[in-house]
């Protein structure tokens, strides 16, 4: 019989954070979830993002906020993704965590206000895309880019002659 090791709290919950966080990003980019699914993925990023408050640090918080902007705004409830959003820039501007995600905030912001102010979406947009300007990382640009294509999509076109 073996004695297993025991788990400390903070692993605890950086494991569960890391669990739930992957799963919202499973469901996240699906396009045929059920209502269940939708209701189970808002669910699983709060929840995420309340473990790593005491399983992670700054920048697992900051992605936390991000995560739950990304499923508000995918599920189309601005007021919530833009608050989520707006913290996520909070936290990596008061933690220092360099022009990606201040970028990537930028990016958050923009897709939330595309669902209800196409003027401040566009100004967010510029602003990512001016700070993308500054990444040197092929990754970060690659997801950065991921990020600015979805905001932009979700603005409304305007039709020519309208």
């Amino acid at each position: 019989m073996s004695a297993e090791t025991p788990v400390s709290v903070t692993e605890f919950h950086r494991e569960l954070a890391t669990e739930l966080f992957n799963h919202v990003l499973s469901l996240l980019d699906r396009t045929d979830r059920t209502c269940a699914e939708d209701d189970r993925m808002i669910h699983a990023a709060h929840a995420s993002r309340f473990h790593w408050e005491f399983g992670g640090g700054p920048f697992n918080i900051a992605l936390g906020e991000w995560q739950c902007a990304r499923v508000h705004t995918a599920m189309r409830q601005p007021d919530a993704a833009l608050h989520h959003a707006w913290r996520y820039l909070e936290h990596a501007e008061s933690y220092g965590l360099g022009p990606f995600h201040i970028a990537y905030a930028h990016a958050a912001i923009a897709g939330a206000f595309a669902l209800k102010d196409p003027t401040q979406a566009a100004r967010h947009l510029e602003q990512a895309r001016e700070l993308a300007a500054h990444l040197t990382d092929e990754e970060e640009i690659k997801l950065l880019e991921r990020e600015l294509a979805i905001a932009a999509a979700a603005l409304p076109t305007v039709e020519a002659g309208v």
